[in-house]
């Protein structure tokens, strides 16, 4: 099995591509250990005491390496906790918890009825055009709310903490989706 390693526009995550689906469906994130007891690969990759994050994709995991960690010593050991999780065929989750996109209940908002067709917009929006876009760079972006004219996202994976992410979102992704719904006013990440 060859796994294929491509740096991402965040200097400190990596995206390993296994050449073969991941997850079947959605994403899941895993900003920390403890959110990582749900999955025994994610939980493995943080065993290692070097990383800080995992993000799993349709055909990639993003891992994002701890603070003054050198991907030099970081890699090999990425490389062979999935190579060792691939040729098991261990499950991706743990029987009971959740796989797919995992959504905090407290970082959703409540959105307005009368805002439906406009979230509609946003939402096809964003699973058409943008959420392709950033899973080329290892992360994913999840809607979280719009109010008051202001679209709210969650930025995952190799997207979190990446020193450019501000950029691409408000010069990126604020521009298109402004373009597309004149009633966007403004993005904000959550």
């Amino acid at each position: 099995m060859l796994i294929r390693t491509e740096q991402t526009p965040n200097p400190a995550t990596r995206k390993f591509l296994p050449g073969q689906n991941v997850m079947e469906s959605g994403t899941r994130d895993f900003p920390d250990a403890a959110s990582a007891e749900a999955s025994p690969l994610a939980s493995a990759l943080f065993d290692s005491g070097q990383v800080e994050g995992v993000f799993l994709g349709r055909d990639f995991i993003s891992v994002t390496a701890g603070d003054g960690v050198s991907w030099g010593d970081l890699e090999p050991i990425v490389l062979e906790t999935l190579l060792d999780h691939f040729l098991s065929g261990a499950p991706l989750f743990t029987a009971g918890s959740a796989g797919g996109i995992h959504v905090a209940p407290e970082a959703a908002m409540d959105d307005d009825p009368a805002d439906a067709e406009i979230i509609d917009q946003i939402k096809e929006l964003i699973e058409t055009r943008v959420r392709p876009a950033v899973a080329q760079d290892g992360g994913d972006i999840v809607y979280r709310g719009y109010k008051a004219g202001t679209l709210y996202l969650a930025m995952q994976g190799a997207c979190s903490g990446c020193p450019s992410s501000a950029i691409t979102l408000k010069r990126g992704i604020e521009g298109l989706i402004k373009h597309y719904v004149p009633e966007v006013e403004n993005v904000e990440a959550v």
